[in-house]
């Protein structure tokens, strides 16, 4: 039976050597599912057993220079190596303009070049020829120091000097710049405890939230994050959960209530009784989520991934042609043809288009769970940018699924409004159905419950009781025998045999649903409603809502087949989301290009049912969420274009004389810098 397996992958810092590292393990029969995430340095694969001397083995044939290491290590950063580069970068420079500047006698001057050179190029080489020797393949390693050796001798050894020393350089900013956008999300994704304050009969001791036990108590002190999901025991306080829900407001506990991990304790006090393991928590499953998001690549991850397989052969191979052929077609030297291919070389490298797809759309999944917002994977982010319908449930997804009084109808001049609704409070107060306790909410008024008397509740119809010596019946038109028709759910109430009154009752429009309703309808978005409700009701809500197609009387196994017919008539390339709660409507929200649960916070359920969890109740979470997707999208098309334009066009200009190995290492290096840094824009989305 295959189990899952997952390690960490220090110092890796080359987004196309991730690929290359998955593709080679991928290619052993052992393992199965392999993906090496760059963006979280994490290797995962399916395996009968761990054999974790194969993987190093694998691994390090493709990158020496890489440790595998348990998932569990605390210390997953790459080594601090910078001051020992700076040093050899300064020393090997230094010799090689001593060689340059000194006017010593060319031998003499030439040696000096070569050791600046050798030095400069020590650790390119070693990486070189580490990998050669374990899978006889070539790597950028590689092209650079052919391309720097080639510089040398053909005469343009200042060239050579300045690729090697740009492109050292170049991988120390770009090493720093990866590691400035995972620290990014890291800070977004801030919501794992250090420590649980765990309380014994004797003392209050800090262990590891791991330790933890169900049952355990724990206290939360001011300004501390709680450590895991649980029921307050003791105490108030005012907790901070924008990490969880994107919403700045405070939130107010007291006992009896649950907390969930990754929430700040901002002020008072809490006991908390454990209510789940630390695996369990809300706090560490969201940054588990979010953290294997992107292991489920988009399609432009895949296409990114299949091109850089054929890029850098097809650009070595036109090297080639242009150093054997060139002369041929311009009359240049043999030595010009061979500069030019060496930048050919230079440019081959394809880090920057390989880099910035995956770390934007990490970014991308990022930014959306610090607004509340949690996306399973990168295909379901880059999707969401093509939704052209979404389909939503009513009840709990559109409105809260709780009754208020819309209004009170007199049928009898005898009695008031205020005394019919009275009549409907003394009598609902004794019942504990849920528009029951909607009808006491809504109706704001206080009664004197201990004028009720003989109060008996009729299953299914309503209920009556004697108040001052008369028969109340309150109930559906069933238990009242009339054939009156009101707009929406009603309660009748009679006296004795006289039917005196009303009250309309109609589930509440969450707040915020018809704004984000609207700004979905200003997107071009067609909005749709499913509902178990009555034609009825369900138009009226539409209406007001302002979504246009509505299908009413609905089954679970209806919203399955319509949602079916949907997809079959929509346009190849758009999506259909449907919104729902993410447990009973698991089906359909499977069913539909993107299932999005809303109110998702803590609810195993409604993650695991769904593509897109929107944690909290607030709609226009669907609207960020969108927004986010095209603009994380709009950036990976700026990457790639930007990356590629610059590649062709230096081969081009290198081509027909005009651009140098300085121009190479632009588009290679510096290239790679820029796109990193315009991916760092989707963290600054507001």
């Amino acid at each position: 039976m295959l189990k899952k397996y997952e390690f960490i992958l220090k110092n890796l810092d080359c987004a196309n050597c991730a690929r290359e590292i998955e593709e080679k393990i991928a290619e052993n029969k052992n393992f199965q599912n392999v993906v090496v995430n760059f963006n979280t340095l994490k290797l995962s694969y399916e395996a009968e057993k761990e054999n974790k001397a194969l993987i190093e083995k694998l691994v390090k044939s493709e990158e020496p220079d890489v440790e595998v290491m348990d998932v569990k290590s605390k210390s997953i950063e790459k080594d601090n190596k910078t001051a020992v580069q700076i040093l050899r970068l300064m020393s090997g420079s230094g010799i090689a303009a001593i060689g340059f500047l000194a006017g010593l006698p060319s031998a003499f001057s030439n040696s000096l070049i070569l050791i600046g050179y050798l030095i400069l190029l020590y650790r390119t080489i070693g990486n070189a020829i580490k990998i050669w020797k374990t899978s006889k393949s070539i790597n950028e390693n590689f092209l650079v120091t052919i391309s720097c050796f080639g510089a040398y001798l053909i005469g343009e050894m200042l060239e050579g000097l300045m690729v090697i020393l740009l492109y050292e350089i170049g991988k120390i900013l770009e090493d720093k710049a990866v590691h400035k956008t995972r620290k990014s999300i890291s800070d977004l994704m801030n919501i794992q405890p250090e420590y649980a304050n765990l309380k014994t009969d004797s003392e209050t001791r800090q262990i590891a939230p791991e330790d933890v036990k169900i049952g355990d108590t724990i206290i939360i002190k001011q300004g501390e994050k709680i450590p895991l999901d649980g029921i307050v025991v003791s105490g108030e306080a005012d907790l901070d959960t924008s990490s969880l829900t994107g919403e700045s407001a405070l939130r107010k506990v007291k006992a009896e209530q649950k907390v969930l991990s990754g929430s700040i304790n901002v002020q008072g006090m809490l006991e908390v009784e454990v209510t789940e393991k630390y695996e369990n928590s809300t706090a560490s499953r969201i940054l588990e989520l979010v953290e294997n998001a992107t292991d489920k690549k988009a399609k432009a991850e895949t296409f990114v991934n299949k091109a850089a397989k054929i890029y850098t052969p097809i650009v070595i191979g036109l090297a080639i042609c242009v150093a054997l052929f060139l002369p041929w077609i311009t009359q240049i030297e043999y030595s010009q043809s061979i500069y030019r291919a060496l930048i050919f070389l230079v440019v081959s490298c394809p880090c920057a288009i390989a880099i910035s797809v995956p770390l934007s759309y990490f970014s991308g999944i990022g930014k959306a769970s610090k607004l509340g917002i949690l996306i399973k994977g990168s295909d379901y982010l880059d999707a969401l940018k093509d939704v052209k319908q979404i389909v939503f449930d009513k009840t709990g997804t559109l409105t809260k699924g709780e009754f208020a009084i819309k209004k009170v109808k007199r049928y009898s001049e005898q009695y008031t409004e205020k005394q019919i609704l009275e009549l409907a409070v003394l009598g609902e107060s004794f019942s504990n159905h849920p528009i029951a306790k909607s009808v006491i909410k809504s109706s704001e008024i206080q009664v004197d419950i201990a004028q009720v008397k003989e109060f008996e509740e009729i299953a299914g119809k309503g209920l009556c009781y004697k108040i001052q010596n008369k028969k109340v019946w309150i109930g559906n038109k069933e238990l009242i025998q009339t054939d009156k028709e009101e707009d929406g759910t009603a309660i009748f109430i009679k006296v004795d045999e006289e039917l005196v009154g009303s009250l309309v009752l109609s589930d509440q429009i969450k707040e915020g649903t018809k704004e984000a309703i609207q700004k979905l309808n200003s997107l071009g978005i067609q909005t749709k409603m499913f509902t178990g409700d009555s034609k009825q009701v369900a138009e009226e809500i539409a209406k007001e809502l302002g979504i246009k197609e509505v299908k009413s009387e609905m089954l679970p196994t209806d919203k399955y087949n319509e949602m079916e017919k949907i997809l079959k008539e929509r346009k190849h390339a758009s999506k259909v989301a449907f919104v729902g709660d993410g447990i009973n409507d698991s089906p359909v929200l499977a069913r539909s290009d993107i299932g999005i649960s809303m109110g998702g916070v803590g609810s195993q359920a409604a993650i695991e049912a769904s593509d897109v969890v929107i944690m909290t109740d607030n709609l226009n979470k669907i609207v960020d969420s969108i927004q986010l997707s095209k603009r994380t999208s709009l950036i990976i098309k700026q990457n790639l274009v930007f990356a590629l334009g610059i590649k062709i066009l230096v081969l081009i200009l290198s081509t027909v004389g005009i651009s140098n190995m300085w121009q190479a290492i632009f588009a290679d290096v510096g290239v790679t810098l820029l796109t990193i840094m315009n991916t760092l824009r989707i963290l600054s989305i507001e």
